[in-house]
């Protein structure tokens, strides 16, 4: 039996053009694969570049619901540490030996900052502010930024023995620990913006780093956070001062050491 000349037609066309139908569908599959896997690396580029600028919570908020300004009430404790007579230091140091003895230094101040579940908020010139409880509730964050200040004393330790052993002068700083409420969210214009805590908290937190060279201590705590600490932090009253913006005089204390 003979076939028809359309039927022989149609047995060679129909297998022809379901092949080149599943070859286009496959390109077409693959180029799509090929566009999410860039965008993917792509977001996760944005992502580890904006963790930068914010830490990874607030990036994940933003990622999910969008930019807002929306505030939040939070209580917090602000550790603020600043390098004592840096600007002399920077006169004596070429330009590169300087940033790299600072980068050293904030990079071990970061992972003891880190390392007791805190992060840094900003860093301003030598001063770095690092913020405790500010991500999600956090009852114990006195302590931790009391650790979090010890340990930075040990690193700080560690890194003057490499300074020394180069010949390169060591560094000296103060921090000032300061436990309040304020609100916290993302602060700036739509060109930059940064998690931060508006409120008297960080403020009060430099101004107690302040005081580290008059009473000849690296650490003091005000009374709010010292009211919070583990019995076993080593505790060191100084006499009450006053500072700028606050009517009544401080009471601080230094600290010493941590029994544990």
């Amino acid at each position: 039996m003979t076939l028809p000349v359309w039927a022989l037609a149609a047995a060679v066309f129909v297998p022809v053009a379901l092949a080149a139908w599943l070859w286009r569908s496959r390109a077409e599959a693959a180029r799509l694969k090929r566009r999410l896997r860039s965008a993917g690396s792509e977001l996760e580029n944005l992502q580890l570049a904006f963790s930068r600028f914010a830490p990874d919570p607030v990036v994940e908020r933003v990622i999910a619901e969008g930019i807002s300004h929306h505030g939040e009430k939070m209580e917090v404790t602000a550790l603020f540490a600043d390098v004592a007579g840096f600007t002399a230091l920077a006169e004596k140091l070429p330009p590169d030996v300087l940033l790299r003895i600072l980068n050293g230094y904030f990079e071990r101040m970061t992972r003891a900052i880190r390392d007791h579940r805190g992060h840094v908020a900003t860093l301003i010139g030598d001063g770095m502010l690092a913020l405790f409880g500010a991500l999600e509730p956090n009852p114990w964050q006195a302590n931790d930024a009391a650790q979090a200040a010890l340990a930075m004393r040990r690193a700080l330790d560690d890194y003057n023995a490499e300074l020394r052993n180069e010949g390169l002068p060591e560094l000296v700083i103060g921090i000032g620990l300061h436990r309040d409420v304020g609100i916290g969210g993302l602060v700036g214009s739509h060109d930059r913006m940064e998690f931060a805590i508006v409120g008297r908290t960080v403020n009060l937190a430099s101004r107690v780093q302040d005081l580290t060279r008059e009473h000849d201590a690296d650490v003091i705590v005000t009374d709010e956070v010292a009211r919070e600490l583990d019995p076993r932090f080593q505790l060191r009253a100084l006499p009450r001062t006053r500072v700028k913006g606050v009517d009544e005089p401080l009471v601080v204390f230094a600290l010493d050491a941590f029994d544990g």
